[in-house]
């Protein structure tokens, strides 16, 4: 491959650099001499610099959406091997993911979001509770409902948290 496929290769696999590339906040210079070292690019940190700002032009402008949500605490839930939750009764799962299921008995906290969700939605509340250090024990998405479970004690952050991702979800328009 040339140089500037493998920039834009390396740029694609570090979402961050590719959102800031998209957004006209990346220093090429600083991003260059990163990327050369960090993925590693066979090339002059120059010419990798020169490879981001064309690739620049090819992306389309970062912009995010606003989601149409409800979002809700739900407190009291827990994680349990599914094989021993319950079905058809006050126990049933609210969430199943292969050996795993959340059942509406536990420590934890769970934030629902109902509306118009997708995994970009998803992938947007989950990186802004990353930077907030709120861990997040499962989480899932599927038809208008989305799912983060959290401690308990982190359930009215989350709330707040999950509630500004989804007022700003970036596009998926890439390039």
């Amino acid at each position: 491959m040339s140089l500037a496929a493998d920039t834009r290769e390396a740029v694609r696999s570090r979402p961050f650099v590719f959102d800031a590339l998209r957004a006209g906040l990346l220093n090429h210079s600083a991003a260059a001499a990163w990327l050369a070292e960090a993925a590693p690019l066979d090339g002059d940190p120059d010419a990798v610099a020169a490879a981001l700002r064309r690739f620049r032009e090819d992306l389309p402008a970062y912009a995010a959406e606003s989601r149409a949500v409800t979002v809700s605490m739900r407190s009291g839930v827990g994680l349990s091997a599914a094989d021993d939750a319950t079905e058809g009764d006050a126990g049933e799962p609210l969430l199943r993911v292969g050996d795993a299921a959340l059942v509406p008995e536990g420590d934890r906290t769970a934030i629902v979001a109902t509306g118009d969700v997708d995994a970009g939605a998803l992938a947007a509340a989950l990186r802004r509770l990353a930077v907030r250090d709120v861990d997040v024990a499962a989480a899932g998405v599927a038809g208008d409902a989305l799912v983060c479970v959290v401690g308990r004690r982190d359930g009215p952050d989350a709330v707040r948290v999950v509630e500004a991702s989804l007022d700003a979800v970036p596009t998926t328009d890439s390039a």
